[in-house]
């Protein structure tokens, strides 16, 4: 586990679990792959960002139920102690408000505890190329519900981020929709890198850090403007 000598093109990869047997498991699964490189291993939250700055991780694997600390509370440290690592909470099937949670502490995807080995390590490669992953018995939800209440909006409010452009609140509906630069690029009649620089906007406004974030931002907004006080 020597990030100093890893192979180009390899993923870097941080594991923080306090069940022993499955912190192996783990680590064997992932070893197999010849793209894979586990860097660090954690049993604990001290453990974990005590080692996450050195070891240089792109991915980090975090178990949801971390015995004495919370683990919201350390994705959220891992992305603000690593800003450059990409944060996979595996858990056994969060609910829809634990996903938001993540998300805005931090996350850029999920792992079920039953998902086939195949998904595990697909998952976090799309996760190390930059890609959010949701649980896929939830991403038809989180998007159609969150989408459903941003893109009804016919235009800015009064209560809408004053900091966004009107073209940047039109992408914003879009992303929550769960559209692809691509699709949006279509939809709104742009090209493809206009809609990744207003999405890179958005993103350094905003203060956040992935496309699930934005959907999560929409959510709360939306869940203000119908419970004001």
């Amino acid at each position: 586990m020597d990030g100093d000598v890893r192979s180009p093109g390899t993923i870097p990869i941080m594991v923080v679990e306090d069940n022993r047997l499955l912190r192996e498991g783990i680590v064997t699964v992932l070893e197999r792959h010849a793209d894979v490189d586990i860097v660090a291993v954690a049993e604990d939250a001290a453990a974990a960002l005590a080692r996450v700055s050195d070891c240089k991780a792109r991915v980090v694997l975090v178990d949801a139920g971390l015995g004495g600390y919370d683990s919201h509370d350390l994705v959220e440290d891992i992305a603000q102690a690593m800003p450059e690592a990409r944060v996979v909470v595996m858990h056994v099937l969060p609910e829809r408000e634990e996903i938001f949670e993540f998300v805005k502490r931090g996350a850029s995807g999920f792992l079920a505890r039953e998902t086939s080995t195949d998904e595990f390590v697909r998952t976090i490669r799309a996760v190390a190329a930059g890609a959010d992953v949701l649980p896929d018995a939830l991403t038809d939800t989180l998007f159609s519900d969150v989408g459903r209440q941003a893109v009804t909006r016919s235009a800015p409010t009064e209560d809408a981020d004053p900091t966004l452009t009107p073209r940047e609140q039109e992408v914003i509906r879009l992303i929550a929709e769960g559209l692809s630069n691509k699709v949006i690029a279509a939809r709104l009649g742009i090209s493809t890198h206009t809609v990744k620089s207003h999405v890179r906007n958005i993103l350094e406004k905003l203060a956040l850090h992935s496309r699930l974030q934005v959907a999560a931002y929409v959510h709360r907004a939306d869940g203000s403007e119908e419970n004001p006080g």
